[in-house]
């Protein structure tokens, strides 16, 4: 079943983001001023202070919510949401990737061990790490062209267990993406297809990723690599699919 880039799951997660219309750096510039705004109301102890400290716990609210009424009547939003990721890679702008490989071990061991996403640096060579900042968003670090580094958060947006994840990366990050990993039990014995497709939006663009494979450097080389080094770690015993 293929489920890249649908949006089911928490009713009230959706609510809430769909609710949202500031982005993340006017919500931390809301809360600063907000805070300032209200100790300073409240240090002057009178009428007006206690008007400027209400104004401030105003902002504090606005930017702990990412939501503004006033923008609500305006019809402005500064907010990103999950149509700009897909506009992103839209059309003739984003580049996609499709890899498989067959291991010899049950879909329900790998999709364990990759949904761990902590584990994914072990065969990722490119990875530096992934942090776990809740049970659906993480924190990658990867290591970039001449030494640099990019960061990105991931959001994880369907999940089946022991058939599929698929993820997009959100507002603020370095690398603008969506994929999924599916993992399909052959039938017979024969083990598990592992299939990992990645939309991506590659440094400058349809030129940059040209340049990357000229140089062996592009994204499908690279998850190649990696699915036949988890291949061969997995089976080998290196390491045990099931942590």
């Amino acid at each position: 079943m293929n489920m890249e880039l649908e949006f089911p799951g928490d009713r009230l997660e959706a609510e809430v983001r769909s609710r949202r219309n500031i982005s993340d750096m006017e919500r931390w510039a809301s809360i600063a001023a907000g805070a300032a705004l209200a100790i300073y109301g409240l240090s002057r102890r009178r009428k007006s202070g206690w008007i400027l400290a209400f104004l401030g716990g105003w902002l504090v609210q606005r930017g702990a919510s990412a939501h503004c009424y006033t923008y609500d009547l305006l019809g402005v939003s500064t907010a990103q949401s999950g149509n700009d990721t897909r506009r992103a890679l839209g059309g003739r702008a984003g580049t996609i990737v499709e890899e498989s490989v067959t291991i010899n071990r049950p879909a329900g061991e790998l999709y364990r061990f990759w949904r761990n996403l902590e584990n994914l640096p072990r065969f990722m060579t490119h990875l530096e790490s992934v942090e776990r900042i809740t049970d659906t968003l993480s924190r990658w670090r990867a290591r970039g062209p001449a030494g640099t580094h990019v960061e990105w958060n991931a959001e994880i947006i369907n999940e089946i267990p022991n058939e599929v994840i698929g993820w997009k990366s959100i507002e603020g990050s370095d690398v603008v993406s969506a994929g999924s990993v599916n993992f399909e039990d052959t039938g017979l014995g024969q083990g598990t297809r592992v299939r990992v497709r990645l939309q991506y939006s590659p440094p400058g663009g349809k030129i940059g990723a040209a340049l990357a494979r000229l140089m062996g450097r592009d994204a499908a080389t690279e998850i190649r690599a990696d699915l036949h080094r988890f291949k061969h770690l997995v089976e080998s015993g290196e390491i045990a699919a099931s942590n």
